[in-house]
């Protein structure tokens, strides 16, 4: 099924599984989009493969990952003092880092490896930030 929007057929869950399904079979591993993991002891299902406990939240920017955790706190009825608490406590539970296309989280450090050996950055960085690659 392909993606014409002109006739009004529109991506849906299925088709973006597709899409990450098809990243997945790339020989090489690249970076997707920024992320960070909160891990707060519990299991989580539809997580990155390495991510045993915790969740993970992804976004364009990291600064959109904890935007979207404001967002749903304040969506689910916590007021500004408890989301502004909860959210302190997960920070000190956060690893900041990316997506692969292999369903991966990996750190800042690991990430500017996989971007440099996959062409997505020009020269070998120690951390890499999502400004780094878009």
């Amino acid at each position: 099924m392909g993606l014409n929007i002109s006739k009004g057929i529109l991506p849906t869950d299925e088709t973006a599984i597709g899409f990450m399904h098809c990243w997945q079979h790339v020989p090489f591993e690249f970076i997707i989009c920024a992320a960070i993991w909160f891990d707060d002891g519990k299991k989580y299902n539809h997580q990155p493969k390495n991510v045993e406990s915790g969740f993970v939240v992804s976004g364009r920017r990291h600064y959109n990952c904890f935007s979207s955790i404001q967002s749903i706190g304040k969506a689910l009825g916590y007021d500004k003092t408890l989301v502004v608490k909860k959210g302190i406590k997960l920070e000190e539970k956060e690893k900041q880092g990316f997506i692969t296309n292999k369903d991966r989280f990996v750190d800042r450090i690991e990430a500017a490896q996989i971007a440099y050996e996959a062409k997505q950055i020009d020269k070998p960085l120690k951390r890499l930030l999502s400004e780094d690659i878009y």
